[in-house]
């Protein structure tokens, strides 16, 4: 497999954002599961890296997306999604968590500028999140969705195939 260089552990993630914000650099972090990275990521992920100067992407682990998805995912294993966003020139960073939520990565990280996809709003991201956010300061964006392109809309139409 190809050498994952911008796949980092969050103690390196730490070290690569204190450097860039000693540069006078903004933080940009989004998450996601990136199952089967598909173009309406791709279109999120540029928007998101045009508000700052870095782009961090969170991704869940493999055993976080199945309790998120259920059994039938992930699709593609931990490594080969960090290896398909790390091809990806926007991004900066690409790191892995294991919980259900970024809110450790959000914490430690202290993002500049969050962004979600425009299928949450501001009332429907998790809240824990969105109040840890606000008490760093940190600008929440919420980007327009792309029409009818989801992992899971995807997987639906590839199984009525068969």
């Amino acid at each position: 497999m190809p050498v994952l260089d911008k796949l980092h552990t969050l103690d390196e993630a730490l070290r690569i954002a204190q450097a860039l914000r000693t540069q006078g650099k903004r933080i940009v972090m989004t998450n996601g599961c990136y199952d089967l990275l598909h173009p309406g990521h791709i279109v999120h992920l540029q928007q998101a890296r045009d508000l700052g100067d870095a782009l961090f992407v969170a991704m869940n682990s493999d055993r976080s997306v199945r309790e998120l998805k259920g059994p039938g995912r992930p699709v593609y294993g931990e490594m080969q999604r960090a290896l398909a966003l790390s091809a990806l020139e926007c991004v900066e960073v690409v790191l892995v968590f294991d919980s259900l939520s970024p809110l450790g990565v959000m914490a430690a990280l202290c993002p500049e500028v969050y962004v979600k996809g425009g299928d949450y709003t501001i009332e429907t991201i998790n809240q824990q999140e969105r109040a840890l956010l606000e008490s760093m300061g940190a600008e929440i964006r919420i980007l327009p969705l792309v029409q009818d392109l989801s992992t899971s809309n995807l997987i639906e139409r590839l199984q009525q195939r068969d």
